[in-house]
């Protein structure tokens, strides 16, 4: 097993905008030919596109796009830039008078970061999908759906640091397997290989971490909502594993379920009632394999990506990121 770049698994194109005045953006990964595609939505607030065509019992065969998107709600307008784009590139399922592209989307809240008057549109999903297919390399940080990101709300804003969105993928032999993630939680961000909060909420002095899980447990009998007044809500882990395993429908399915093993091993508290945590999988079945062997391979990814976002993520306004606290 080795790292690889998430831009070296075959088959998929991978597409970001945003605007950094407005914080927010938009990141699209696609499929020409349409990848089996499969969903776990654990989150309690989540917001979604197209995801019952996904439960395994359903036709849909195939997926040719997953968005994921910042504008809480308003965000899903910029799936239909997504459809505009793939229909004119002749990428969808043939129903003779035109093409009709199977596309899903997930959306996180961002709206306190920067405008909230300023969402992904149809015009910014067009355009991550231009991106995509021009090449465009792969960024960490403050890029795509990740503009807007913020983690460790718990306290309210004031204590909050920058989320982003962030990348990792392995190649096993023939087999690689990657996901890109969206960090928005209200919790802590933990990095295993360091054994320590990385990003959260942050303790009265600044520099230190309040530790969420605490913070929750102590109001344990408190029946005030912890996110009312000036408190942020509004949270979620968003993302998308991509691997060239040929895996069913329903094994798909259970590989975005493995995904969720990477959000419970780098998010403090995980899956909160005020999270909409959501993770896609799109296989393109070039590799023969057993779901376990992928799961483990995108566990890890889904944990080491959302370090990623964190790690590379940039100050904006009161939110600082990881690399300024560090300093």
């Amino acid at each position: 097993m080795k790292e690889i770049s998430i831009n070296e698994i075959k088959d998929f194109k991978i597409g970001q905008a945003q605007n950094d005045e407005a914080a927010t953006g938009c990141t699209v990964l696609i499929s020409e030919d349409g990848a089996v595609c499969g969903v776990d939505v654990r989150g309690a607030s989540p917001g979604t596109r197209n995801t019952d065509s996904l439960n395994p019992v359903n036709s849909r065969a195939k997926v040719h796009a997953v968005l994921l998107s910042g504008g809480s709600t308003f965000g899903l307008d910029a799936a239909g830039g997504v459809m505009k784009f793939l229909e004119k590139r002749k990428i969808g399922r043939d129903v003779e008078v035109t093409v009709v592209p199977n596309v899903c989307a997930a959306i996180l809240f961002d709206l306190r970061c920067g405008r909230y008057d300023i969402r992904p549109d149809e015009e910014m999903g067009y355009a991550a999908c231009e991106n995509a297919f021009s090449g465009q390399s792969w960024r960490s940080g403050n890029f795509g759906a990740g503009a807007g990101a913020t983690v460790g709300k718990i306290c309210g804003r004031e204590r909050a640091m920058k989320g982003g969105i962030g990348a990792f993928a392995f190649e096993q032999h023939d087999l690689h397997v990657g996901a890109v993630v969206a960090v928005n939680c209200v919790g802590d961000v933990y990095d295993s290989r360091v054994g320590q909060i990385i990003a959260g909420a942050r303790s009265d002095g600044g520099f230190g971490f309040m530790d969420s899980e605490t913070v929750i447990l102590d109001k344990y009998k408190d029946n005030v909502d912890l996110f009312s007044g000036t408190n942020l809500g509004g949270n979620t882990i968003i993302g998308c594993i991509v691997t060239n395993a040929k895996l069913s429908k329903s094994q798909a399915t259970k590989l975005s379920s493995h995904g969720h093993n990477g959000i419970a091993r780098a998010i403090r508290p995980a899956h909160t009632t005020f999270d909409g945590d959501a993770i896609f999988s799109m296989c393109s079945g070039e590799v023969e394999t057993t779901l376990d062997a992928v799961g483990i391979l995108a566990s890890r990814a889904v944990e080491y990506a959302i370090v990623d976002a964190v790690k590379n993520a940039v100050t904006v306004g009161q939110f600082i990121s990881f690399r300024d606290l560090k300093q």
